[in-house]
């Protein structure tokens, strides 16, 4: 039961760590340069893509878990993963491959966005 405990918790602080330090980095760019947030969120995603491709993200996945799936950079992974997985099956598969692997997370994202914009009124930044 006590190891049981350990490894939860060591499984907590690695997906922390991970997830902390890719947030870190994406700080230090906000704070040091003039990238817009767009941008930045774009580069991220490809560099999750490019890891995926030259096969240095899925050995962080399998390490952090979710603090390398969560951030940004973890929907690169599972848009590269998806085309890798479906590129096996043909060159159509390669292509629809990233759209069905993030299908269900994209639906939930726009599901729920729906769901905020039905209960809260939008309205401009006061500056």
């Amino acid at each position: 039961m006590q190891q049981e405990i350990l490894s939860i918790l060591f499984a907590y602080l690695k997906a922390f760590a991970v997830g902390g330090g890719i947030c870190l980095i994406a700080q230090i760019i906000i704070n040091f340069t003039d990238l817009t947030a767009g941008k930045i969120l774009v580069y991220f995603m490809l560099a999750g893509v490019v890891l995926t491709a030259i096969g240095l993200y899925q050995p962080l996945v399998e390490f952090a878990g979710a603090g390398a799936t969560v951030p940004i950079s973890g929907f690169g992974y599972l848009l590269a993963n998806g085309a890798i997985k479906g590129a096996e099956k043909g060159l159509f598969y390669a292509i629809t491959g990233s759209l069905t692997a993030a299908a269900a997370g994209v639906t939930a994202a726009v599901v729920f966005a729906f769901l905020m914009a039905l209960i809260f009124r939008s309205r401009t930044k006061r500056s």
